[in-house]
């Protein structure tokens, strides 16, 4: 049983059944860099991954200008 997960290029195939903050510490993905995103809709670290189902990883952007308010 396999989901997938999609991160810009890249596609991991990943084991269905478990959460998706357990898949991206397995993948050495750093959870707080990405949004998971299914069908659109932004989704909680803590949802279990179901078989076939393909998630969207959405790098997450920071930074910006020191001192500017």
């Amino acid at each position: 049983m396999t989901a997938q997960l999609v991160l810009r290029d890249k596609t991991f195939d990943v084991e269905a059944g478990q959460t998706i903050r357990q898949a991206l510490d397995r993948l050495d993905i750093v959870p707080e860099t990405v949004l998971p995103v299914r069908h659109g809709k932004l989704v909680a670290e803590d949802e279990l991954l179901k078989e076939g189902e393909s998630i969207r990883l959405v790098a997450v952007i920071s930074g910006g200008v020191e001192g500017f308010a």
